[in-house]
């Protein structure tokens, strides 16, 4: 049994540092703000149906899901639908698995719950991981797709919001390795703008937190009625503990 849970927690450990040497530098906090605000989930809706959804998929997503965040039909036909003619369809691409994996080397996954998927308890949520992986790309010649990113090392996906955000290089200092000093290390000094995009950087940081509140939503588009939900519950109870507090007293005082 000793010899089991030995195995098991080694096992555990592996597997943690193989998530947290994947992720290569710290998250940056997702401005979780934007979960309550609808003009910033409806433009990350546009951004994600103009940008994600030509490569990636949202099988487990309807079109008519997003009157939640206050869009009508009306403007879900006119401004998010493009792969189909019926809001009721779910948010499919024509692209055929196998071809994607002969394009790309591995079929782009489905985005319906990524945000959920990518949490690591030691770095952050899911929000996190995308908001810090969509703002660290930069541009690499020795890559097949002329792209790297700092948070998902040797990438496949290409950085598809790269107009918005122009082209960055990235500066890397060789330093010694301090765990074995016959070895050398480059490590990550800053970005360098080569061109510039159609957004200032701060301009462009806050469409990717639109974008990551989109994917956030719609990994679980009842979150906020649930939240709601339980918020008025736990009032009840409150208001009903208070009330069965008294009414104990009273059906115990004659008692005593």
């Amino acid at each position: 049994m000793k010899k089991l849970i030995a195995t098991l927690l080694t096992c555990f450990g592996l597997v943690s540092g193989a998530f947290a040497a994947a992720g290569g530098i710290e998250w940056d906090k997702f401005p979780r703000e934007k979960m309550q605000d609808m003009a910033a989930l409806q433009n990350g809706a546009k951004l994600f149906v103009n940008y994600c959804l030509n490569c990636h998929s949202a099988a487990f997503m309807r079109y008519n899901r997003m009157r939640d965040i206050g869009l009508t039909e009306l403007q879900i036909k006119n401004n998010l639908m493009f792969a189909t003619d019926k809001v009721g369809d779910t948010m499919k691409i024509a692209m055929d698995p196998r071809q994607a994996k002969d394009w790309f080397g591995a079929a782009p996954p489905d985005l319906t719950v990524i945000a959920r998927s990518r949490a690591d308890g030691s770095k952050g949520s899911g929000a996190d991981y995308l908001y810090t992986y969509l703002r660290s790309y930069y541009a690499d010649d020795t890559k097949a797709t002329g792209w790297n990113n700092l948070a998902f090392p040797s990438v496949a996906m290409p950085h598809v919001l790269w107009e918005l955000q122009g082209v960055r290089g990235a500066t890397f200092a060789e330093e010694t390795d301090p765990h074995d000093h016959a070895k050398k290390i480059h490590i990550f000094k800053g970005y360098e703008q080569l061109t510039p995009g159609t957004m200032t950087n701060a301009q462009y940081d806050n469409a990717v937190g639109d974008l990551v509140a989109y994917l956030q939503w719609m990994g679980e588009p009842a979150q906020g009625q649930r939240f709601r939900l339980g918020v008025m519950v736990l009032l009840f109870l409150l208001v009903f503990t208070v009330f069965a507090w008294r009414l104990n007293a009273s059906y115990w005082k004659d008692v005593k």
